[in-house]
Formats: structure tokens, C-alpha cells, sequence
């Protein structure tokens, strides 16, 4: 019906697609849970979306029901194009999936290895070449989309640094606890210092950011910690950090335990007010990550959501 009225919502080719990381180096901040969400979220609305899993943990794979070390080879994720991006190409590692819209570049163990074997290679050729192979991968293929997501590992190693040069936007999920603050400012400051090092090594790709959101993350807004440490959050990230936040949930819970995403559930799992709740929030979050996209794209301006 989209295309038959016209009213898809694709960027024109003169608009830079968005490529996005969900990006922290700690785990248990429910990045993967948001990566998931945005993309489906996203090819709900009529994008056209790649997720391309970055995390040997592969958990964002499975929830396409692939069980990666048993289904995937090393051949079939980000690994086999490091390896030999001649004779592969990406876009033989593209899988389509259940969502009309939605890509998948899938991950498995095997992808661990690449941390050590980028090490081993920038070691020996005294080049940072290597770390640009997923900028080139993506922009190989990102023709076809209007938004990439990608889900890098919880750590600053050589896939997540890959994966920030790739990057164009950045998301950064943060529960409201001290400990996950100071890790972020970290994770901010060492991101900012590595893009920094690689730009002065002669990286051949400048990461450049349309924009970078802090969310908060793992919410449980009825907690006053949780509510006071939001507003101290809001008060230092400023513009930068997203108005709308991504709670706890026994429905993103239970929806996981099933292999799926609250969006994939026929009916709710808990009860109607919790799972209409849940998906408000998930909403909100997704509806205020695709204002900032468009506000990137010029042939969107003082359009649609803007």
C-alpha cells in the first residue's frame, strides 16, 4: 500500500543514511535489547534497515532464530569479509529476515578472533587499513537502506573500534546507577582519545557524528535513586541525552525468554497495563531516535516528525 500511495518514508539518494552504534563498553545495559528494538522498530515503519550484529556473544542473531555456531561459519559474518573482502563481498553475508525491510549481517564466536588477528595485523604492518574494512563494507551496500544499526561488542577492543569509525550517530545506553555513569564518562573520553589516535595514524575514514545520544536505560522510574540519578544525567549530558528513557520491563523479560522482542508478541505476556507500558516507552525512545535522522536528512527538513 506504501508504494502503491507514494507514502514510504525512504530517504532520497541525496541523503546520507544513517549509520548507527549502539555503543557501550559495559555490558548489561541492554544494548543489544535496544539495537534489536530501533531496527524492527524502524522496518515497522517502512525504512529500509541493515543490523549487522558485531558481538561474537551474538545474542542480537539468535533472536532471528539462528543458532550462530551451528547454522553460521566463519564465512557468514563480518569475519569471512575481514578475512578476504575480494572474494566475498558483503553482500553475500546479507540474510534477509522475518520483518519486511530488515537485514541482517550476523555474528558468531568465530568473530572473537578478529580482535587478536587486527591486533596481530596493525603489529605487523604498522597500518590502521584493516580498521576501516567495516566503513568500507557498509558503504559498499548502504545504497540499498536508509538506516543501519550496528551492535558492536561491550568492550573497546578492535571490532568496537571498527565499528565507531563506521559509525555516522552513535547511541549510548546508560542505566541510572553511579557505576554505569562513570564507566560512560570513560567510555566517552576513551572513544573520543581512540577516533583521535586512529585520525592522526592515517586512518583513511574520519569518523565524523550527525549526532551522539546518551538513554537512559534499565529504568525503573517508581525507585527515587533511579528518578534523582536521571536528573543529574539530564543536568550533565544536557541536548545530548534523550528525553525519553528505556525502563525494565518484566515484558521485554518475558518476550525474550520466547526468542522474541515485545514487538513480536501476539498479546501480552504479563498484563495488558504492563506490556501497553513497555511498548509506550519503546516507542517513545525509537520515535525519538528517528527525529534525529531525519533531522540529517535535508530533503526531511520541516517535514514529517521535525
Amino acid at each position: 500500500m506504501r508504494e502503491v500511495f507514494g507514502t514510504r518514508p525512504w530517504r532520497e539518494p541525496d541523503d546520507v543514511p544513517a549509520i548507527i552504534s549502539v555503543s557501550n563498553f559495559k555490558g548489561g545495559v541492554g544494548k543489544s535489547t535496544i539495537a534489536l528494538h530501533l531496527a524492527q522498530s524502524l522496518a515497522i515503519k517502512g525504512y529500509r534497515v541493515l543490523l549487522i550484529d558485531c558481538d561474537s556473544q551474538a545474542s542480537t542473531t539468535m533472536m532471528f532464530g539462528y543458532r550462530p555456531d551451528i547454522d553460521l561459519g566463519e564465512n557468514d559474518t563480518l569475519y569471512g569479509h575481514f578475512h578476504d573482502p575480494e572474494l566475498l563481498g558483503v553482500q553475500s553475508i546479507i540474510r534477509k529476515t522475518h520483518f519486511f525491510g530488515l537485514d541482517l549481517i550476523p555474528a558468531n564466536l568465530k568473530l572473537y578472533n578478529l580482535e587478536y588477528e587486527i591486533a596481530a595485523h596493525l603489529a605487523r604492518t604498522h597500518s590502521f587499513d584493516i580498521i576501516d574494512l567495516v566503513s568500507e563494507a557498509i558503504h559498499s551496500v548502504v545504497h540499498d537502506y536508509d538506516v543501519v544499526v550496528m551492535d558492536p561488542p561491550p568492550a573497546l577492543g578492535m571490532v568496537s573500534m571498527a565499528v565507531l569509525q563506521a559509525a555516522n550517530a552513535m547511541i549510548i545506553p546508560m542505566p541510572p546507577s553511579v557505576i554505569d555513569f562513570s564507566s560512560t564518562v570513560s567510555f566517552i573520553d576513551m572513544a573520543r582519545t581512540t577516533m583521535q589516535q586512529l585520525e592522526e595514524a592515517g586512518s583513511r575514514v574520519r569518523p565524523a557524528y550527525n549526532f551522539i545520544r546518551v538513554l537512559g536505560s534499565r529504568v525503573d522510574e517508581s525507585k527515587s535513586m533511579h528518578r534523582e540519578l536521571l536528573a543529574m544525567m539530564r543536568e550533565v549530558f544536557g541536548g545530548s541525552m534523550l528525553s525519553s528513557v528505556m525502563p525494565t520491563s518484566a515484558e521485554i523479560d518475558n518476550a525474550s525468554s520466547r526468542m522474541k522482542t515485545v514487538y513480536e508478541l501476539e498479546r501480552a505476556v504479563t498484563s495488558h497495563e504492563v506490556h501497553t507500558r513497555c511498548l509506550n516507552h519503546l516507542n517513545a525512545v525509537c520515535d525519538d531516535v528517528e527525529r534525529d535522522i531525519l533531522r540529517t536528512w535535508s530533503s526531511r527538513a520541516g517535514k514529517g516528525m521535525i
